[in-house]
């Protein structure tokens, strides 16, 4: 530290050397004794500064990092998932607190990051992923309903599978359509007997369309179950609305009233959502109009007594560089859809 100079000569020039120096001493006293109390009185390091100076976790580099999404769901043209972009700032994360629950409310999921919390966040009480199997990662948040998707799984392991992870068991996936379980009415009759043997209450093929159709895939397939003695608890469907504006949700209630006019079986919606096919592939509404319509396709299907379950496409964010019909992205961020269907129930 720089020496304080002396005072000036003059009427002080007689004091003894201690009065001389102590007006140039007392300021580095006060220094010394603020500094003393500093010391002893200052607190420690929190636990958050410590975590924040060890650095974020290492990432896990498991075999279960690098599964791939399966099985394919259908509509195929939806249905192959990807890692999705960095999400917008719109986008809330899973953690905030369960959305609403109700017996009905249910997805339909692959395996992507963050889908057990996903699920618990969004309030689903059920959960399938067109297989007989659970999904890993997916938790005990919401029930599992097995699927027996095609000719292909009607075998003594597949069966077994779903009987011991359900209560229910949806049939085949829409066998009136070539990409998907591809079959016959009469194949399926063949078959059904195996899926009745497991004793769990027993949904219907799900046909992509036309399940209120006389004469269509669906009707044949019921009468011929009827005429054969065979049990059928409820109907699967299907749906997909290309009308992105709000009376895309009266036409939903209409098919869904026409089934049950025909049929007068409880329903399930297995998968439905807002998405137009063309000669260049699928087409999505706006994120507001998809979350327009979850909240008010959500709110009719609550209030229908023919509906018993119904489940979106899909909890994870299925296209690349586009929200689609996707509820949550990796890292179970909400979509605006997310949004709008966690509060639904």
């Amino acid at each position: 530290m720089e020496q304080t100079p002396p005072p000036r000569p003059g009427r002080h020039a007689r004091r003894s050397p201690l009065r001389r120096w102590w007006p140039a001493l007392l300021p580095l006293l006060l220094v010394v004794l603020v500094a003393a109390v500093w010391t002893l009185t200052r607190p420690g390091p929190s636990p958050d500064r410590l975590a924040d100076a060890a650095g974020p976790p290492a990432q896990s580099t498991g075999a279960a990092a690098t599964r791939s999404p399966s099985p394919l769901p259908s509509p195929p043209v939806a249905a192959s998932p990807s890692r999705s972009p960095r999400p917008s700032p719109s986008g809330s994360a899973a953690g905030g607190g369960a959305g609403r629950r109700s017996a009905k409310k249910g997805v339909s999921v692959w395996e992507f990051a963050g889908l057990g919390a996903a699920l618990k966040d969004v309030g689903a009480s059920w959960y399938y992923n067109w297989a007989s199997g659970p999904t890993g990662g997916a938790g005990g948040s919401a029930a599992f309903v097995p699927m027996i998707w095609g000719a292909n799984s009607v075998n003594d392991g597949e069966l077994a599978r779903a009987k011991a992870n359900g209560r229910e068991l949806l049939g085949f996936n829409e066998p009136d359509f070539a990409s998907q379980s591809n079959m016959t009415v009469e194949r399926a009759l063949e078959l059904w007997p195996r899926l009745q043997a497991t004793g769990l209450r027993l949904g219907s093929p799900a046909v992509a369309v036309g399940a209120d159709r006389p004469g269509g895939w669906l009707d044949r397939f019921l009468s011929g179950a009827r005429d054969r003695g065979y049990r059928v608890d409820f109907i699967a469907l299907h749906w997909y609305g290309s009308d992105f504006s709000p009376a895309a949700v009266d036409h939903l209630r209409d098919y869904v009233q026409a089934v049950w006019n025909r049929y007068h079986k409880p329903i399930w919606l297995t998968e439905y959502a807002l998405i137009k096919w063309g000669p260049g592939g699928a087409v999505f509404p706006t994120d507001a109009q998809q979350a327009s319509f979850a909240t008010r396709s959500t709110a009719m299907l609550q209030s229908l007594s023919s509906v018993e379950r119904y489940a979106w496409f899909a909890l994870p964010t299925p296209k690349e560089g586009n929200q689609g019909t996707g509820l949550y992205r990796p890292g179970a961020l909400a979509t605006a859809a997310g949004r709008a269907y966690r509060a639904a129930g």
